[in-house]
This record gives C-alpha cells, sequence and structure tokens, in this order.
C-alpha cells in the first residue's frame, strides 16, 4: 500500500469521524405510551431532515410517566424537546424557567399536534361485561388506573370519571362520591401508562385497563391481536398532547434550530398518517377522516370546559392534600 493510499484513507476516515462529531444529537423526553409513536417518527423526521438539508442527525428518546419526566427535565435531565400528554407538565417546566412562558403559541392548536381520549380495555371477550364509567364502581370490579400524581394518564382517567358524572347534570358532591368509589376498586396505581398495561396484562391485575386510545394499537404489537377489547365509554374527556422545546438545553447545545424543526414536523401530512397508524388523534381533519374507522365517534368534553383549565384541576384535585388526596385511601380500603 503506498503512503498516498494511507493519506487517502486517513483523510477519509477523518471525515467521517468528523462528520459524525457535527451530526447534531436530540433528546425527546416524552411520556410512557408514546415510545412506539415516536419511534417511527424519528425515523420518518430523521429521513425528512436529511432530505432537505443534507444533514445527518440521531434522535434518543426518553419515556416514562409524565409529570415523573418533567421533574426529571427540571432537575436537569438535557432535553432538547418535551412531548407530554398533560400541559400541566409543561407549565412545571414553564414556571421554572426550562422552557418558555408563550410555550403553547410557538406551534398550531395551542402546541399540541395530536389529541387523544380516555377508554377502557378488558380482557378478550369482556367476561365482566363492562360497558360504561357506572360499571367501574360495581363492587367486585378491580379498575387498574396510573397515579394522577406521576401520570397524565392517571389525571385524565380521574377528570374523565368526574366529568362523567357532571355531563349527566350531576353535582360535584355526587361527582366527588363517583371517583371515590371508583377509586375504591383500584387494586394498585401504577407509574405510568406503560405501567399500568404490564400490571394488567403481564401480571395478570385487575378486570379493566383505563389508558389511552393509542394504546390498543401497542398492546396488540406488543402482545398481539386480540388479547384486549377497546370499550369505548359514552362520555369521555379530550386529551390534549403538547410539545415545547426546552429553551434551557438548547441555548446550551445550540440545538435550537433542530429542536423546532423537530416540533414543526409533527403537523405535516406525513407525521399526522403515522400519529392516525398509533391511534393518535391526529390535528388534520383531512387525515383524521381518511381514518373514521379507528377514531369511533363519542361525546368528547375539554378540560376547559368543566375544571377551566389543566392548571386549575391540578391544583383542586392533584396537589398535595388535594381532592384526589381526600378519595384515595391505599388499598382501595
Amino acid at each position: 500500500m503506498t503512503s498516498r493510499t494511507i493519506k487517502t484513507i486517513l483523510g477519509a476516515l477523518a471525515l467521517a469521524a468528523a462528520g459524525a462529531a457535527s451530526a447534531q444529537t436530540l433528546l425527546n423526553v416524552s411520556y410512557d405510551v408514546a415510545r412506539e409513536f415516536y419511534k417511527d417518527y424519528n425515523a420518518a423526521f430523521v429521513a425528512n431532515y436529511k432530505k432537505t438539508t443534507g444533514k445527518e442527525i440521531k434522535i434518543d428518546q426518553s419515556h416514562a410517566g409524565s409529570s415523573a419526566q418533567a421533574r426529571a427535565v427540571a432537575d436537569g435531565l438535557e432535553a432538547d424537546v418535551v412531548t407530554m400528554n398533560t400541559t400541566t407538565d409543561i407549565e412545571f417546566l414553564a414556571n421554572t424557567g426550562v422552557v418558555a412562558k408563550d410555550w403553547a403559541k410557538r406551534f398550531p392548536n395551542n402546541a399540541a399536534p395530536t389529541t387523544s381520549t380516555m377508554l377502557f380495555l378488558t380482557r378478550n371477550g369482556n367476561p365482566k361485561g363492562i360497558k360504561d364509567w357506572e360499571d367501574l364502581v360495581k363492587p367486585g370490579i378491580q379498575v387498574v388506573i396510573v397515579n394522577p400524581k406521576t401520570g397524565g394518564n392517571g389525571r385524565y382517567a380521574y377528570l374523565a370519571a368526574w366529568g362523567y358524572v357532571k355531563k349527566k347534570g350531576g353535582s360535584d358532591a355526587q361527582a366527588a362520591e363517583f371517583v371515590g368509589k371508583l377509586f375504591k376498586n383500584v387494586p394498585i396505581l401504577a407509574r405510568g401508562g406503560r405501567d399500568a398495561t404490564t400490571a394488567f396484562l403481564q401480571r395478570n391485575i385487575g378486570d379493566v385497563l383505563i389508558t389511552f386510545e393509542s394504546e390498543v394499537v401497542s398492546i396488540d404489537r406488543e402482545f398481539g391481536a386480540g388479547k384486549v377489547d377497546a370499550v369505548y365509554p359514552s362520555i369521555s374527556i379530550l386529551a390534549e398532547n403538547p410539545v415545547a422545546v426546552v429553551e434551557r438545553t438548547v441555548a446550551k447545545k445550540g440545538t435550537g434550530e433542530l429542536a423546532k424543526a423537530y416540533l414543526d414536523y409533527l403537523y405535516s401530512d406525513e407525521a399526522q398518517e403515522i400519529a392516525a397508524k398509533h391511534a393518535l388523534r391526529p390535528r388534520s381533519e383531512a387525515v383524521l377522516k381518511k381514518h373514521a374507522a379507528i377514531f369511533k365517534p363519542l361525546q368528547l368534553f375539554t378540560v376547559q370546559e368543566l375544571f377551566g383549565s389543566l392548571g386549575e384541576a391540578q391544583k383542586v384535585h392533584f396537589n398535595d392534600g388535594g381532592q384526589f388526596d381526600k378519595l384515595y385511601t391505599p388499598g382501595g380500603k
């Protein structure tokens, strides 16, 4: 091998190393049951970014209960973006100066590119005949649910149950009594959405799991189709999935432009199609209509309609000493 050949090879290796070193890496810190969606979305975004800019990038993911994730970011986890399932988790980061105060105005639809709702998953064949919220408070029914203090999944389930009573004409006192009965049927509180699914399917705990609509697709993929039946209650809650750039990290890493592009692309037709494939309700009316068979129509109410905002609901229901603490006793006693 000639010295010129060796120099050529070394030069090529140096260029490759330089290219690898210069490839920006983005960390998306997200909620528990979004991991499969973001796995597919990240591949699409990386390919599109390479096609449009010529730049190689790498996306890392971190998933757990949404509130636990928000606290981890506040405590120093260097997320470039956060993609959560409740606005309160991003508001918490805004209040600590980690994300912009006006984060909800930085992207369309209150910075929520997808939505979801809460439904029930029963064991195959729905052996307990569960049809609506009323069935979950019957004696002997065990309900698996996420701890509302650690995950947006649990907060939305709690608010959906409370809202069911209110939308049927009930008072706050009647809603409190109903939700109290529901939580008496909860044998364990899961840490996050995936933890709840694992408890239900792998540990065989409970008769019904309250979770996001999107979890149906994940379960079919991971555990095989036919393990669960999806039951749509008569009334449920609209859950928005908000996103934000983590200003603290992108200022330090110089990834602001990439982080914005990453979140912008969530609104593209390609990303909205990927969302629909994962049973996340797309904001695009055209994509939503195209997948009408997946997204069954049901009566949805908004958090704002019944609770003012998720922030107000947090103070009243989920902060220490709030309504949830008054209603729930560990062990369902």
